[in-house]
């Protein structure tokens, strides 16, 4: 079998990635396995001790442990210390070091639907969680022209916007305003829940004023088009679903285990066909 590599969740039996990373370690040839690995909250730390002491190469780490699993590493990337998450831990000569990819994963399927750099783009992040958290702190590194957000609780949207440490102009907006405001933006992104199956015909904000030409994201992949997507495509704008950010995510993991590169369409084809799409 070589070497193993896994993913530590709670629950994890709905997970696509040990599928979406066996492929690839099959496609590349390489004599490895990925198993997922369902471990409640307070196993974490004997799961994480196991891992150790079985040598395991890297794993990735996702709900409810993106947090928890911090104070059981060895160091942790400045990425991922901003975004207050890591997702991928590597084992570097016996220590374990945490990463966070899900932002840059975003980030990285965001960037070929873009006809301006990063710099030139103004950016509304709809949302407040742990995902939008990650994907602003990876736009500010990266260097967005401006990135503002909005959230129903605008205290938290604030919480991201004042932990950030990397410089960037950022308002918090209200929903109201956000909604009144669209157009002064070049790229929407919606981070929340609101959309997700079964729940599809939910929108986290109304896109009544939106114009065409806007570049309009929704992390959900479940479904494939959600509505919120539905309805900036029907007004003109170009629309990504969240396969890119979850096949972009994985496939970083995956480098920095191997210091390969995976076949990134091969991996959002296997995604797809999972789906039904």
């Amino acid at each position: 079998m070589g070497e193993l590599f896994g993913l530590l969740g709670h629950p994890v039996s709905h997970s696509m990635s040990p599928l979406m990373h066996n492929d690839a370690f099959n496609h590349l040839e390489l004599p490895y396995y990925y198993q997922a690995f369902d471990v409640a909250p307070n196993d974490l730390a004997q799961a994480v001790n196991g891992l150790r002491v079985l040598n395991v190469k890297g794993f990735n780490v996702t709900i409810p442990h993106k947090v928890a699993i911090m104070d059981l590493l060895d160091e942790i990337d400045d990425e991922a210390v901003a975004i207050g998450a890591v997702n991928t831990v590597v084992n570097e000569g016996g220590k374990l070091k945490g990463y966070n990819t899900d932002g840059q994963g975003y980030v990285e399927s965001l960037i070929p639907k873009l006809a301006k750099p990063l710099s030139e783009q103004k950016v509304l992040v709809v949302g407040a969680g742990g995902a939008a958290r990650a994907i602003f702190v990876s736009l500010a590194k990266r260097g967005v022209a401006q990135l503002d957000i909005t959230n129903r609780t605008e205290q938290k949207a604030e919480s991201i916007v004042n932990s950030c440490p990397y410089s960037t102009i950022s308002n918090v907006k209200s929903i109201q305003k956000a909604e009144v405001t669209v157009n002064e933006y070049d790229v929407l992104i919606q981070t929340t829940a609101v959309g997700m199956s079964p729940d599809v015909k939910q929108m986290p904000m109304a896109l009544d004023n939106l114009e065409s030409g806007k570049i309009v994201s929704d992390i959900i992949y479940n479904p494939i088009q959600t509505a919120w997507l539905q309805t900036a495509e029907a007004k003109g704008s170009m629309i990504l679903n969240g396969i890119g950010m979850f096949v972009g995510q994985g496939a970083l993991s995956f480098e920095k285990w191997t210091g390969l590169k995976p076949d990134k369409a091969r991996m959002e084809e296997i995604v797809k066909v999972q789906l039904g799409g």
